[in-house]
């Protein structure tokens, strides 16, 4: 017999966080942040660090995170 999933539970034991904005888009894993399924930035210490250049809605996701979470935005 199947158990269902607790998602809110799940996300705790994996420490994903999803932010108020961009609910379905943007996840925090530990300290990686993805973009739908794309990891596209990481955060360390009090800054986050950008991998590369994305497009215009990733960079609007990077952009969010950097605000809500006050971290300084470095960028390639």
């Amino acid at each position: 017999m199947k158990e269902d999933i607790n998602i809110s539970e799940l996300e705790k034991t994996l420490n994903i966080r999803k932010f108020n904005s961009y609910k379905e888009n943007l996840m925090l894993i530990d300290n990686d942040v993805y973009s739908y399924t794309t990891h596209v930035a990481t955060i360390k210490g009090s800054e986050l660090i950008q991998w590369k250049k994305w497009s215009q809605t990733t960079h609007k996701h990077i952009n969010y995170v950097a605000k809500e979470l006050a971290l300084k935005l470095i960028r390639p």
